[in-house]
């Protein structure tokens, strides 16, 4: 009889080390089989983005000729485009990340995304509603149509949150007028209001309201101005008309457009349904001109709830310094093999539960041909 004490498989060094490398090897060809899935709007994505940073460019250049110093606090991008605290036309508070969020030129190839989800190609027109608050959130929208060959229709209230287009001298009719004669947009708004409380500018001075009507008045554009906020919003489906539109977009929080009829605050940022709006409507509020759009069974594209609206699209929120153009998840994924990980899997699986049933039938073996006596 051995006097080697009894040692099931399991227990040996050697079967042990050879179950790690078993192990290592498998995790290795798991994770080097990993594929990269390019976006299917890549090229159109990457095109976007590289004109909004030309368009942010030029805005920026003009803004400093105009003696506007960059605010490297609270701009650390120094995109030039971030508006100060407060204004004669500032409207609201407003959240500076999501300002700075929006001043990232890959949010063009975000806006090239939530296009093409909703289903929207080359030709179509769509309904656009923008506001002064983020005016990058705008830019993006309007060269993301143009990088698509999508026609906008834009009306604008002009009206900004802290942080947003609030410069009396340079608001966001400014800056799409300046993109436009720069062939970077495909088209100007058709009209404006100046937005604020009950898109009547109620929270704001009478000179900051007149500043405003002043500079809708400069850019040749029609004001929209009725006697409430449902004259408002007629007005603003009278500009639309009776068009073929393929998807509406809102950026901002407008009054005009999203109405009261439905609590705001559970409207999910991207692309929207009308299903999506009748869950959260409730009674005796007023429809904005997104619910009559949306009524119509017209996607709605929903550019608010910036932080929320990153994580979806997998993009970084308030980064510092800009990303490079083309890098991310919006352009391309990277994935497991399935079959090969799969493999892998049952490849270890299969060792370990092996050596486990083997080291099971020698301990009962074992057990057999011994008194437990003699196992003691």
């Amino acid at each position: 009889m051995s006097d080697k004490p009894f040692i099931p498989v399991i227990q040996k060094t050697s079967i042990l080390v050879i179950m790690a490398a078993v192990a290592v090897i498998a995790f290795s060809i798991a994770y080097f089989s990993r594929v990269e899935i390019i976006s299917d709007t890549y090229e159109t994505k990457v095109i976007a983005a590289d004109q909004m940073s030309v368009a942010m460019k030029i805005l920026k250049e003009i803004r400093l000729e105009k003696g506007v110093f960059v605010d490297i606090e609270n701009d650390p991008n120094e995109t030039g485009l971030v508006g100060s605290q407060f204004s004669l036309t500032t409207t609201d508070e407003g959240d500076l990340d999501a300002k700075l969020t929006t001043l990232d030129p890959n949010f063009a190839a975000a806006m090239v995304e939530l296009l093409a989800e909703a289903g929207l190609t080359a030709g179509d027109t769509i309904a656009v509603m923008l506001t002064g608050s983020m005016p990058g959130a705008n830019i993006a929208v309007l060269i993301a149509c143009d990088a698509m060959n999508i026609y906008p229709v834009v009306i604008t209230s002009i009206g900004a949150s802290q942080w947003g287009a609030n410069d009396p001298e340079m608001t966001w009719l400014d800056m799409e007028m300046i993109l436009f004669e720069n062939k970077l947009i495909p088209s100007r708004s058709i009209a404006a209001s100046i937005g604020g409380r009950n898109d009547q500018g109620r929270l704001l001075s009478p000179k900051g309201r007149e500043l405003i009507t002043e500079n809708i008045a400069k850019n040749g554009l029609p004001l929209i101005k009725g006697s409430s906020l449902k004259d408002n919003i007629q007005m603003r489906m009278d500009y639309f008309g009776d068009q073929n539109y393929k998807a509406v977009v809102n950026v901002g929080g407008g009054v005009a457009s999203l109405g009261t009829s439905f609590n705001l605050k559970l409207l999910q940022p991207g692309v929207v349904y009308r299903h999506d709006i009748e869950a959260i409507h409730r009674s005796g509020g007023i429809e904005g001109t997104v619910v009559k759009f949306v009524k119509q069974n017209i996607p709605l594209i929903h550019v608010l709830n910036i932080q929320k609206l990153t994580e979806n699209l997998g993009m970084p929120f308030a980064p510092i310094p800009l990303p490079e153009v083309g890098k991310g998840s919006l352009y391309a994924l990277e994935k497991f093999n399935l079959k090969v990980t799969f493999l892998c899997l049952w490849v270890v699986a299969g060792m370990v539960f092996g050596v486990g049933w083997r080291s099971h039938k020698q301990i009962k073996q074992r057990m057999l041909e011994h008194e437990p006596d003699s196992v003691l």
